[in-house]
């Protein structure tokens, strides 16, 4: 933590959880915002739907690439530069997409996009931990992931009304302009937390050995896997989404926000009770409640697909439920993977990222499409990526009970 974190930020804390929130949802924001245009932007510039899925698999594997090194930049230079570039990076690179005539350009410029965006989260993530104690900590990060759930609820609302009025074209020219804004607003705002005492030096040996102590810690392996991988259970839908909501479920584009609204409605909900439990509830209980809400509500899940034929009044339940599980245990999972090595935390928020954004992109270029076309599948799938972060975490409390055991306010 900065030592001179109290003559930093003299606002109320809620508005840094504002401000760090709007940097992190930039990445599914931009995801979001074109998936209700995936149809019109695939006759319009003549691609396959297998090529439309590439889109998606060129950020998402963008995004991890230059996750490993977001982080240990903003060790060495700071937090603010590298959310600056980053942010300009992405402006350009929403200008590219604005302008592709073909699916070869709209690819490339995604691409750019992914590699770019990752310096939100990963970033912010840092930051809330050079200014805040544990609790505290909890508290905001809780804070920064209930804003954030408005992003995936509002983007694809945003997008389609683009889409229909103004053409997919128009849905990346908004992107510049939030770019744009989210530049001039943390180039006048942000404040640079990173205490010029804890920063790293920039040398390829030095980096090669921080990654290293991270990459050869089981425990900082178990701990990403447990935290990353079961968003993909939720996030497999969101992929899916055109094929669930439209052909399974018979929505009209039109009504797809309900999907988006009830999921970030339970990751809101579960966020919201994370906070409230932050100094009082041993992080491993919290933990724990949260894989069993999402166990639970996934093997529901399953047998309801086999059994039942799908419909929109019952087959959006489960995911706000599975949503309300994550959001209750992974701000609980980051605090824990940021003080497992202090002294590297934006490197450890990179590769936690990198984890997470490598089983995204995975899912989004190979699994999505393999299952989408089954709602058993589908659900099948989610209980799987699940299944990945609770053997993990598992592993981890067997082999490391002490992990989480204490409440956060009472940690040194």
């Amino acid at each position: 933590m900065n030592p001179e974190a109290d003559k930093l930020w003299r606002a109320p804390r809620w508005a840094l959880a504002v401000l760090l929130a709007v940097l992190g949802m930039l990445g599914p924001f931009s995801i979001d915002t074109y998936i209700p245009a995936f149809s019109g932007i695939a006759r319009s510039i003549g691609a396959t739907p297998a090529e439309m899925q590439q889109t998606l698999s060129a950020y998402l594997f963008g995004f991890a690439f230059m996750n490993l090194f977001h982080g240990a930049l903003s060790d060495s230079f700071g937090r603010r530069p590298v959310v600056l570039w980053g942010l300009a990076v992405f402006t350009l690179a929403s200008l590219g997409c604005a302008l592709s005539q073909t699916i070869g350009q709209l690819v490339l410029f995604r691409a750019l996009q992914g590699l770019s965006t990752g310096a939100g989260i990963v970033v912010s993530r840092a930051v809330i931990r050079d200014m805040f104690p544990p609790a505290e900590a909890q508290k905001v990060m809780s804070q920064v992931t209930i804003y954030f759930g408005i992003a995936p609820a509002i983007a694809p609302i945003v997008g389609g009304f683009l889409f229909v009025h103004l053409g997919w074209h128009a849905i990346f020219w908004f992107l510049v302009g939030v770019g744009v804004v989210l530049w001039v607003a943390n180039f006048k705002l942000l404040p640079e937390t990173l205490h010029k005492d804890h920063r790293q030096p920039f040398e390829v040996r030095h980096l090669m050995r921080g990654y290293w102590d991270l990459c050869s810690d089981p425990r900082f392996l178990l701990l990403a896997l447990a935290s990353g991988v079961p968003f993909n259970g939720m996030f497999l839908y969101v992929l899916a989404a055109p094929a669930f909501l439209g052909e399974h479920l018979a929505l009209a584009p039109t009504q797809f926000f309900w999907f988006f609204i009830l999921t970030i409605g339970g990751i809101m909900s579960g966020a919201w009770a994370s906070g409230r439990m932050a100094g009082k509830v041993a992080p491993k209980r919290q933990i724990r409640d949260g894989f069993v809400i999402m166990l639970a509500t996934s093997i529901l899940n399953v047998a309801a697909n086999a059994l039942f034929t799908p419909h929109a009044a019952w087959a959006l339940w489960p995911l706000a439920v599975f949503a309300f599980g994550w959001a209750l245990m992974v701000p609980v999972v980051t605090l824990l993977v940021l003080d497992l090595h202090p002294d590297r935390r934006g490197m450890a928020s990179s590769l936690q990222a990198v984890i997470g954004s490598t089983a995204n992109g995975i899912v989004a270029g190979v699994v999505a499409p393999l299952v989408m076309h089954s709602t058993l599948a589908l659900a099948a799938t989610s209980l799987l990526m699940l299944g990945v972060g609770l053997v993990a975490w598992v592993w981890l409390h067997g082999r490391w009970p002490e992990i989480g055991r204490r409440v956060a306010g009472e940690a040194a």
